[in-house]
């Protein structure tokens, strides 16, 4: 998995990377979330671009939101809602970003 994110990260001259933070819909940590922080953790100590947590509470929701808005079909959804929650997941990094830049 390292090999593949580093090649990604040369391939397409990545400036950093963002991981979802799958906290609890309360905000505490989850197991996964302690998963996410660790990856984050091996990943920032192998990769020489930052790496960052972005909270990811009920993006496959709101993915799924914007697929039907769309018109997928239901039955289609599932295939594509994981791509939708990772641009929602960036998007929303960056709209932090851009209003910490501001501050």
């Amino acid at each position: 998995m390292l090999s593949d994110i580093k090649q990604t990260v040369s391939d397409f001259d990545a400036k950093a990377l963002v991981i979802g933070l799958p906290l609890e819909s309360d905000g505490s940590e989850s197991e996964m979330s302690i998963m996410a922080r660790d990856m984050a953790r091996k990943f920032d100590l192998s990769l020489e671009i930052p790496v960052f947590l972005q909270d990811e509470r009920v993006t496959s929701y709101e993915a799924k939101g914007r697929l039907w808005q769309r018109g997928v079909k239901p039955n289609k959804t599932r295939q594509f809602v994981d791509s939708e929650a990772a641009a929602i997941i960036l998007n929303d990094f960056l709209d932090r970003a851009n209003n910490l830049s501001r501050s």
